[in-house]
């Protein structure tokens, strides 16, 4: 029992011995080659504009032009904003910047050809769906024939039904990939928000004092001097007295005519 177990396990171990044989040979054997095809790719451009609404640390809220906000949180310091010819990151960022991210996408389909090719001899075949060569080195790998194979043995080309043991033959495998390369360039930038306004001009207040012209006054001309004491009041008093004893004569005369 014991012996059964052991020539089971040695078995298996060859089995894998083998296989891993098979495989390094098949990588060392098979060559394979690559090549790609571009053809012409198309350019597309698209603009984003927007102003700085709010930065607190590396959050960052824009107002686009349609009016809607978009909110960029936890932007790295990696990203980078050229404005007015300087390199800023986004904490350098202030309300009222306008910003523009121009995103430049360059699509360009190309054809991915991968030749497989193999040189050996026919050491069993079976039609169609495999083969098993004798390579250079003496091994023998297994190929799996895809539908429509065709070798090539001394200038001619057959298919699986065609092969023979002993025949030397070298089989191409051509596969053609389509594939799309998509390459996206994005960038930033900015602009200072303007200064704010001068300061309105506030009319100077001018006090115009008008000083009222000298006036000249003249001297007051001096009293003249009392007049000396050299007339006498007699010749006043007797005028008097005769205006007063000719005005009652006057009246007794009156009286007289109009009692008659």
């Amino acid at each position: 029992m014991n012996s059964r177990k052991a020539r089971t396990f040695s078995l298996a171990l060859t089995v894998v011995a083998l296989c891993l044989i098979f495989a390094l040979s098949m990588s060392a054997q098979v060559q394979t080659t690559t090549s790609a095809t571009a053809q012409k790719g198309s350019v597309v451009t698209q603009v984003e504009r927007g102003e700085v609404v709010y930065v607190s640390g590396n959050n960052l809220v824009v107002k686009m032009e349609d009016g809607s906000l978009r909110h960029f949180d936890n932007v790295p310091d990696s990203v980078r904003i050229t404005v007015d010819g300087k390199d800023l990151g986004v904490r350098d960022l202030q309300v009222g910047m306008k910003v523009q991210r121009t995103i430049t996408t360059t699509t360009t389909p190309r054809t991915i050809t991968t030749v497989k090719s193999v040189t050996g001899k026919v050491w069993n075949v079976n039609p169609p769906n495999s083969v098993i060569l004798t390579m250079e080195n003496g091994k023998n790998q297994q190929f799996t024939i895809p539908k429509n194979q065709k070798f090539n043995i001394n200038g001619q080309t057959v298919d699986a039904w065609g092969l023979k043991k002993g025949m030397t033959v070298t089989a191409t495998k051509v596969v053609e990939e389509p594939e799309t390369l998509v390459a996206q360039q994005r960038r930033l930038t900015g602009k200072m928000p303007p200064p704010p306004p001068p300061p309105a001009d506030v009319p100077i207040l001018i006090v115009i004092q008008r000083v009222p012209a000298p006036v000249e006054v003249a001297e007051a001309a001096p009293a003249p001097a009392a007049l000396p004491k050299t007339g006498s009041p007699l010749p006043l008093i007797g005028f008097l007295g005769l205006l007063s004893f000719a005005s009652a004569i006057g009246l007794k005369v009156l009286r007289t005519k109009l009692v008659n």
